[in-house]
């Protein structure tokens, strides 16, 4: 069967073609009237236009582009499907790249983005990724940050601020009776890293606490850095753990449940990102969350002002406790 062509919206319509095409190219330069008419013939007829030829008469080519660091990160694929939604109900496609956490492969998926002629990029950015950034930048392709911000280079972002959340479950974990709780970071190259582990001593010191440098556990945002780290600060004594991530989360509830302890009666636990599969634990798992949903459909309106060509400034989203059964009212003694 043959596809119905521009002509055939024409003839079907009425109008002439090049009415049809200003309309389907979403020019505004037509009446409301011959608007409807047009969009009313190319959907009884089930007309479609060429996209790649209409992105190579336009220099639009309808997509934008979605590059996260690791996919199997639950919060990433969360809110790349945010991202994907927000953008299909303003009429664009999502290609998404994922980076795998490494510098090299990110490196290469800005080189796809980049001949990919898409309309704007949305980036959850590595620390050692600036020269693929700066391509992008000097390629003058709209983009804006997602989650993580890079300071020294000047592309608006949407990311949550830790403080809030994070100040609220130190406050959770002292009023239980904690005095050794431990802490596992994400990796310092990155915004997140940094500030989630800054927020947490910035609370603690509030409540004239200073952190124990041997209850600090360095991670890298991956489940198995959660069960190292939370191994090592239980040998130490900690009656408490706070983890930073979501994946670094799981692996301390892993490492808990493999040596037989009970949350929320032998140690106390804080995970980060309020995932569906956290209040499946058991018990469920109190969380540091922030706003998953807020960040992408932000991202998305940030990104389309800067296609349009505008100016947008940075936006911080507030975090909070979601307080559950993974932390008790009284502490023990530690364990073991």
């Amino acid at each position: 069967m043959r596809k119905p062509t521009i002509k055939d919206v024409a003839a079907r319509s009425g109008m002439a073609i090049g009415t049809v095409s200003r309309v389907l190219n979403g020019s505004q330069a037509t009446s409301e009237a011959s608007r409807l008419a047009v969009l009313e013939a190319a959907r009884e007829l089930g007309y479609l236009p060429n996209a790649h030829a209409r992105s190579l008469r336009s220099a639009h080519s309808g997509t934008i582009a979605l590059l996260v660091p690791d996919i199997r990160n639950p919060f990433f694929a969360e809110l790349a499907r945010v991202v994907e939604s927000a953008a299909l109900d303003h009429g664009l496609a999502t290609l998404l790249c994922n980076a795998d956490e490494d510098a090299a492969q990110f490196d290469r998926y800005v080189e796809v983005i980049r001949r990919q002629r898409v309309d704007g990029v949305a980036m959850i950015p590595l620390g050692e990724a600036h020269q693929a950034i700066d391509r992008v930048i000097a390629d003058a392709i709209p983009m804006v940050f997602l989650d993580r911000h890079v300071p020294d280079i000047a592309v608006p972002s949407v990311v949550s601020d830790p403080e809030p959340g994070l100040s609220q479950a130190v406050d959770r974990l002292l009023e239980a009776g904690h005095t050794r709780i431990g802490f596992i970071t994400g990796p310092m190259a990155s915004s997140t890293g940094r500030e989630r582990f800054h927020a947490y001593r910035s609370a603690m010191a509030a409540r004239g606490i200073d952190v124990d440098p041997e209850l600090v556990s360095h991670g890298d945002f991956q489940e198995e850095s959660g069960m190292q780290g939370s191994a090592l600060l239980l040998d130490r004594g900690v009656t408490a753990i706070l983890a930073s991530d979501s994946l670094m989360s799981m692996g301390a509830l892993r490492t808990c449940h493999a040596r037989g302890l009970r949350i929320g009666q032998d140690i106390d636990l804080i995970g980060f990102d309020d995932l569906p599969v956290f209040t499946l634990t058991d018990p469920p798992l109190t969380v540091v969350d922030q706003p998953i949903a807020e960040i992408g459909r932000h991202g998305v309106e940030m990104l389309l002002a800067r296609m349009a060509g505008e100016q947008a400034d940075s936006v911080r989203l507030p975090t909070r406790l979601i307080d559950r059964s993974s932390t008790r009212k009284d502490a023990g003694s530690p364990a073991r």
